[in-house]
């Protein structure tokens, strides 16, 4: 018998997952084709994302983008799976907050995506290398031992297959490196931040981002400086002020605040005097190369290789000032207008410089300006980059002009912040005769419209180069001098006008002569300080003094004469010498009328200092009438918001409010005060003596909710500017005490 062979078993196996084979994937980096074996893009296909994965950096502190908050939400779907095939971009100026603003937006959305990566995307070999780390995160038994450019392959396999993701873009220097994945990726959202502001595809969403409104980057500054502490008032407006002179720009905010919370000796006032040499500093949380200097400067290296003259440009509108540069200033005869277009345009494109919608003006941010400045290299013989392009250009435009007078003048208008910007910030040692002579006539044209303040820059540009090249004690030097001290003493700074009005008379004297006009005019300077300052013991005489001399040298109606015959009896008022103060304004007033005419700035001074003895004698029928005209006429001959016209305006709503006429009187004073702080500044002595005043109405009339935070800002600023022993600041302080008291009386 034979036996059949053993039969064999046919195995069936059960069917699995199919195997995907092997194939090249080519790097957007490098353009090199990648081969992945099959297990590793298996792995690919089945690996899932951990819920909430994520590589994002810390949140920091975003104030103020609400706004931009809410554009990215319209923008990007909520439900983090709809495809799109453009990034929404944000761009702007280096250390705007575009990254914190995108960072903002990823950490409040990230349970929207099953991924979230950010990706540093200056250049096509990061992006790769922020795409390979993903790759570790994800599947580590395999990418520790595969080079970068496997793991981003892998990457890049693993987001085509899983959709939901959020990317980051960040700080993309070259829109075209985007292209290869926004391209490729279409399962989920990208989200890219710049500085580059045009060259975006037509489809691209785009933001742009400015800076911080100023309430909130002073609130910025003041939480990385102090931490929880709640600042004083001091802190609060010395923050307010360092805010500005950064430009409200977020990093800067940053960086200051991070060295003021690590060198507590160090004020803001005193981190904003030494700025310029505070840019390039770190502190604890700064990384050295997120300081603003350093940022900056890889913006000028990418400039400098795209288009010299971009950067030539720059240096130049580095030493005007910030705002309004009139693009005719840039044009010269040796550069070709396509030429200039195309720099502009370039500067444009990395957010440095923004160029009015009708193409007529540049502003730069301020903080660019400081940098190049302190920055800017300069030879022994040469001044530091851009300097002497900058002066030429309005050399260039400004010669041939007619000179300005007392009525407004567009074309020094226009360019009087440029000048200004130009003396402020001239280098130790620099001379420019064609340019000093422009802040001359420039620092005069202010004066006569009632601006001295604005022409301390001018005034000490002026003084400085006279010294350099006239000498100590030439005449045209010690006019120099003698005008910075009435500028000084103008913008209610005391302190620096007195001695140099001391010195100036003293030289004066010397080369002069005791009774030289020039001589008797700065006598008479000095006493109207002296009197500015309350020390009437020392103001009285020498005006008595200065009046006698003027009458033997110049006659009785000449009007230094009536000048001085106005100011010795302004003095007598101010002492409340009344019997000598009403006669000799009366007998002032009928020869400025005569000799001056009835509508000259000096008549009306006298007018309106006549009104004011009346007014303290309790003659307020005579004084009212008097202040009404003179407040007329002054609007009428110098215009609406002269400091003259400032002036008449507070003196009639104080007789109005010493006539018990309140309904009168509050929006007068209300205006008045709201015009000082445009004309004059917040913490000029006639805008605190304005905004003292409305305070008080306020409480003559009840409103105490008002006038108490009016009052507390007033003795602040007063002790500021003042110091706390000043009779001002005393009477401050004892009205504040009183308010606060009948508000304690009317609660309980």
């Amino acid at each position: 018998m034979t036996n059949d062979p053993p039969t064999r078993e046919t195995r069936i196996e059960a069917s699995g997952p199919r195997s995907i084979a092997a194939h090249t994937i080519t790097t957007a980096h490098s353009g090199d084709v990648i081969e992945l074996p099959a297990e590793v893009l298996n792995a690919a296909r089945d690996i899932q994302a951990p819920p909430g994965i994520s590589n994002l950096p810390p949140l920091g502190l975003c104030l103020g983008r609400e706004d931009e908050l809410a554009w990215l939400d319209g923008t990007l779907p909520s439900d983090g799976e709809t495809a799109i095939t453009q990034a929404p971009a944000v761009h702007g100026l280096g250390g705007v907050g575009k990254s914190t603003l995108a960072l903002h937006y990823a950490h409040r959305h990230r349970s929207d995506y099953t991924l979230t990566w950010w990706i540093t995307a200056d250049s096509p070999a990061r992006i790769e290398q922020s795409l390979a780390s993903l790759a570790l995160r994800m599947f580590p038994s395999w990418a520790g031992r595969a080079s970068e450019q496997e793991r981003a392959a892998w990457a890049l396999t693993w987001l085509q297959w899983h959709p939901g993701w959020l990317l980051v873009f960040d700080n993309v220097e070259d829109l075209r490196d985007l292209a290869p994945y926004t391209g490729a990726l279409n399962g989920g959202h990208h989200l890219a931040t710049s500085r580059r502001a045009t060259g975006w595809p037509r489809t691209t969403p785009t933001r742009a981002l400015g800076t911080l409104p100023p309430d909130e980057a002073a609130a910025l500054l003041c939480t990385h400086a102090l931490g929880d502490a709640t600042p004083t008032a001091r802190q609060l407006q010395d923050a307010r002020a360092l805010a500005a002179d950064l430009g409200h720009l977020p990093l800067a905010l940053e960086q200051a605040g991070a060295y003021l919370h690590q060198n507590l000796t160090i004020s803001i006032d005193d981190y904003r005097r030494r700025l310029a040499t505070k840019l390039d500093k770190a502190a604890d949380g700064i990384d050295a190369e997120r300081t603003i200097a350093r940022i900056w400067t890889h913006t000028l290296q990418a400039l400098t290789t795209r288009n010299p003259l971009a950067v030539t440009l720059l240096h130049t509108l580095a030493w005007l000032a910030p705002d309004n540069i009139p693009l005719t200033l840039l044009h010269t005869p040796n550069t070709d207008e396509d030429d200039l277009a195309e720099a502009l345009g370039d500067l444009r494109a990395y957010s440095v410089i923004s160029i009015a919608p009708d193409g007529t003006s540049i502003s730069v941010h301020r903080l660019v300006q400081t940098v190049l400045r302190h920055t800017a290299t300069a030879g022994d013989v040469q001044p530091p980059t851009g300097r002497r392009e900058a002066e030429q250009a309005l050399v260039n435009t400004l010669t041939g002009q007619p000179a300005p007078t007392t009525k407004p003048t567009p074309a020094w208008d226009a360019l009087m912040p440029h000048l200004i910007a130009l003396a402020t910030t001239t280098p130790d040692g620099h001379r420019d005769d064609a340019a000093v002579d422009l802040y001359n006539t420039a620092a005069q044209y202010l004066y006569r419209r009632g601006h001295d303040s604005r022409a301390l820059p001018l005034r000490k540009a002026v003084l400085t180069q006279r010294e350099q090249v006239l000498g100590d004690t030439h005449p045209d030097t010690l006019t120099s001098r003698n005008n910075l001290g009435i500028a000084y003493q103008v913008a209610g700074d005391l302190t620096r006008a007195i001695p140099l009005l001391e010195t100036t008379l003293t030289q004066f004297e010397q080369v002069l002569g005791d009774t030289h006009p020039d001589t008797l005019t700065s006598r008479g300077n000095l006493a109207g300080a002296y009197r500015a300052a309350g020390d009437l013991a020392r103001a009285i005489p020498l005006l008595e003094t200065t009046l006698t001399q003027c009458e033997e040298v110049l006659g009785d109606t000449h009007p230094d004469t009536l000048t001085s015959r106005n100011n010795l009896a302004h003095a007598y008022r101010a002492a409340g010498d009344l019997t000598r103060a009403i006669p000799l304004l009366e007998t002032t007033l009928t020869q400025c009328e005569e000799v001056l005419g009835d509508t000259h700035p000096d008549t009306l001074i006298s007018r309106g200092n006549l009104a004011g003895a009346y007014q303290d004698a309790g003659d307020l029928t005579r004084a009212i009438p008097l202040y009404e005209t003179t407040l007329t006429q002054r609007e009428e001959v110098l215009g609406d918001i002269h400091p003259s016209t400032l002036t008449s305006r507070g003196n009639l709503a104080s007789a109005y409010y010493a006539a018990g006429d309140l309904d009168r009187a509050v929006p007068l004073y209300e205006t008045t005060l709201t015009q000082c702080e445009e004309v004059l500044g917040d913490t000029h002595p006639d805008t605190l003596t304005s905004r003292g005043n409305l305070a008080g109405a306020y409480r003559s009339v009840g409103d105490l909710a008002r006038a108490i935070p009016l009052l507390e800002t007033t003795l602040t600023q007063y002790e500021q500017v003042l110091g706390n022993t000043h009779p001002s600041t005393q009477a401050v302080l004892a009205n504040l005490a009183s308010a606060r008291k009948a508000l304690n009386d009317a609660q309980e």
